[in-house]
């Protein structure tokens, strides 16, 4: 998500998004486009389709019935709810921190002729587009050969 956040396009479609939102520490509240708190109502732990369990708090807003911006900022009947995974969050914060320090600026300046190059080359030259197998060992395999014979064919160059 890094690089589309990054996108003005991507920004402006999303005006009222949970991320966008001032949070106060001391009442442990969100602030809503208009002005409104969202109080805190609970954490909820939800699984993700990988399996991996998050635990969210969620902050509900007091009353959206009146507000102007009722079906801009969100689709909801009722009142709106965000739910704020804190450490994705925290984790987010460190690798956007990364990505902007003067060696993540360097790094990704390299993997546009560093590693970009090589995958197309597989995937358009030598026609390898899907795996034939099935299962994370047998790809895992697959892959290790594919990557062996990159090295080859660069080697042999």
């Amino acid at each position: 998500m890094f690089a589309k956040e990054q996108n003005e396009n991507y920004n402006g479609k999303h005006p009222f998004a949970a991320n966008k939102l001032f949070y106060t520490q001391e009442k442990d509240c969100y602030i809503c486009p208009m002005g409104q708190q969202m109080n805190f109502i609970g954490t909820g732990i939800r699984k993700t389709s990988a399996g991996f369990e998050q635990t969210v708090k969620r902050y509900q807003a007091q009353s959206c019935a009146t507000c102007p911006l009722n079906g801009a900022c969100h689709k909801s009947k009722g009142n709106r709810i965000i739910e704020i995974n804190e450490n994705l969050n925290r984790l987010k914060k460190q690798a956007y921190e990364l990505l902007n320090s003067e060696e993540g600026i360097q790094r990704r300046k390299k993997r546009c002729f560093d590693v970009e190059p090589t995958f197309g080359n597989i995937k358009q030259n030598h026609g390898f587009r899907r795996f034939l197998l099935r299962g994370n060992e047998k790809v895992e395999i697959e892959w290790g050969l594919v990557a062996i014979a990159q090295n080859l064919r660069k080697k042999a160059a």
